[in-house]
């Protein structure tokens, strides 16, 4: 028997608990089977930079499994398996935008996947549409995502700063390198402060 074929992992059984989580590296402190991901063996779709989505199976109250090739049938659409893990976080994840002591914002949800509001273009769509600006991001951490305004040179600064520190603190540590959504291209893209 295929381990896709197993109870545990049917399709069926799993579709419903799938849910992408952002990375840089390929480890996870929290994961169940997260302390050694391989791109051998580890469906992976390349996003901004050098992050890059996995996918989890939630297996109980802050329990997840990262998916590996086996665990998935041999015709599973990886495109499609990132679009059903999105409507799963829509459906069943709430995102918060938070006030941060240092005049940013932050995205507040269950200390698991802060970090996948990144596959959400409508949300920071409409908080650039609010603040009437381009949006500066950075993701240090799996549950950490901080914005601010791009034309606030100051708080961008701040930002960084702080962003810097969780990175430093945190496990599951993400990057500190910016990103930029402009209102206008509603495009996600890493920041190059010599192009912006």
């Amino acid at each position: 028997m295929k381990k896709y074929e197993e109870e545990h992992y049917l399709f069926e059984n799993i579709k419903d608990h799938i849910y992408p989580w952002v990375k840089e590296s390929l480890v996870d402190h929290e994961a169940l089977n997260g302390k050694m991901i391989s791109e051998k063996d580890t469906p992976i779709v390349s996003f901004v930079g050098d992050l890059m989505v996995i996918f989890v199976i939630e297996r109980g109250a802050d329990t997840y499994e990262i998916i590996k090739d086996n665990m998935l049938p041999p015709d599973c659409d990886i495109e499609a398996l990132y679009y059903k893990a999105c409507e799963n976080l829509a459906r069943d994840v709430e995102f918060v935008v938070s006030h941060t002591w240092y005049g940013g914002f932050g995205i507040v949800a269950d200390g698991h996947h802060e970090a996948s509001s990144l596959c959400f273009k409508h949300i920071w769509s409409m908080c650039a549409d609010k603040l009437e600006d381009d949006l500066i991001i950075m993701a240090p951490a799996k549950d950490t995502v901080l914005f601010v305004p791009a034309s606030q040179e100051e708080t961008v600064e701040k930002m960084v700063e702080f962003g810097k520190e969780a990175y430093a603190r945190n496990q599951d540590r993400i990057s500190t390198r910016l990103m930029i959504f402009t209102k206008d291209g509603k495009e996600l893209m890493i920041y190059d402060d010599k192009k912006h």
